[in-house]
């Protein structure tokens, strides 16, 4: 499976529409760019795998791996990227302005809901970002 994260940038943050087949999924929100710097930036344009992962803070979300120079980069609910992101991606029901977003939450059980059987399945699952 393959997912498409179309990004925009902005000075506040990054916004996206991620799709599956065409078909779009949600939105998104993300770090402005600032060349990849660790814990203030988003993450470069790429093809990245993704898997399950639990911890106690996020409990089961989504991770991102194999990202050049960064870890821990997790799809997880936020709705305001400046203060709610390091790094990572949040999905959103509807983007509010530039990295803001509201109803995470609910954007994220959908997401959930679409990729863990596929992840049961033992299929793998992809991000691509470009703008």
């Amino acid at each position: 499976m393959e997912l498409v994260l179309k990004r925009s940038y902005f000075e506040e943050g990054s916004n996206g529409a991620l799709f599956l087949a065409g078909q779009l999924i949600c939105y998104c929100i993300e770090l402005p760019w600032q060349n990849n710097i660790r814990l203030q930036s988003c993450i470069p344009e790429g093809k990245y795998r993704l898997k399950k992962r639990y911890s106690p803070r996020f409990k089961w979300h989504l991770q991102v791996v194999d990202v050049p120079q960064r870890e821990h980069i997790l799809l997880h609910p936020a709705n305001h990227a400046l203060r709610e992101l390091r790094g990572c991606i949040a999905p959103v029901q509807q983007l509010s302005g530039p990295g803001k977003g509201l109803n995470s939450r609910i954007a994220f059980q959908q997401l959930k809901q679409l990729l863990y059987p596929v992840f049961k399945r033992r299929e793998p699952v992809f991000l691509i970002i470009n703008s």
